[in-house]
């Protein structure tokens, strides 16, 4: 049964980029050459509320490419693939081409 994660508040679901180990020739490329840490954006919360209890929408979207922390956010494994929750403020930004 497939499983579908909606983030509540001003939390995004974050599926982690993994760069490939081989380039397409089969060269091995080193661990520290491509290390960027960077996510795709799967699902976002409706956003956080102000002191007044008007909503304040999250900054990111689904399909965003995003920049993250070395650390922090939560793990989380619906079948069998490994996501990252993180709070709006927690991402650094985002990565366009």
């Amino acid at each position: 049964m497939a499983k579908r994660l909606l983030p509540t508040l001003n939390r995004v679901l974050i599926e982690k980029i993994v760069p490939p180990s081989m380039t397409s020739a089969g060269v091995l490329l080193p661990e520290k050459s491509n290390k960027l840490n960077s996510g795709k954006v799967i699902a976002v919360g409706p956003g956080g509320r102000d002191s007044q209890g008007k909503t304040i929408p999250v900054a990111f979207k689904e399909g965003d490419t995003v920049l993250l922390p070395d650390y922090g956010g939560t793990e989380i494994k619906l079948d069998e693939k490994e996501f990252h929750l993180y709070r709006d403020e927690d991402i650094l930004g985002t990565l366009h081409d």
